[in-house]
């Protein structure tokens, strides 16, 4: 981590009380876009919360992360009407374009690509999510039209 931001972090808040764990990682992750060693060691010495249990929790619950992850966060959808619609095909399409695989992040940080089970699209099936923006009634090369856009708004090209 090049830099260590401040983590808004009150030892009085939290000292020996249960269930505040996971409001410090949500914290953490949020000040510093993932969850790093630096704050699983500082959870522990002002909380005295087990580093095992820190990070027992943090790979627990798919919400947190302890790697950085891409500018653009692509999720695809997997849910039953995606899935039938071509949501695999779809998520071929990204990983070959972007050079990657499900859970992994693009070596220039511009992508991260990750499957979920659900976006409560299932109209738009399949159906990706590009950070905010959604992207339905894909085919293989409509996402590699959309991936293009965001490499190209990233360079300056497409505002």
């Amino acid at each position: 981590m090049s830099e260590h931001r401040k983590f808004d972090f009150k030892k009085q808040h939290f000292a020996g009380e249960e269930g505040h764990l996971i409001p410090l990682l949500q914290r953490a992750q949020e000040t510093d876009g993932y969850i790093t060693r630096e704050r699983i060691v500082e959870i522990h010495k002002q909380c005295g919360i087990p580093l095992a249990q820190i990070y027992g929790v943090a790979t627990f619950y798919a919400q947190f992360r302890l790697h950085p992850i891409g500018k653009n966060l692509i999720r695809v959808c997997h849910g039953t009407a995606c899935h039938v619609s071509g949501a695999n095909d779809i998520t071929k399409a990204i990983e070959d374009t972007l050079g990657v695989c499900n859970g992994e992040t693009t070596p220039d940080r511009l992508f991260t690509i990750e499957t979920v089970s659900c976006l409560g699209c299932c109209s738009l099936a399949p159906v990706i999510m590009i950070n905010h923006s959604t992207h339905g009634n894909l085919t293989e090369k409509e996402v590699k039209k959309v991936l293009k856009q965001y490499q190209k708004a990233d360079i300056g090209e497409v505002q």
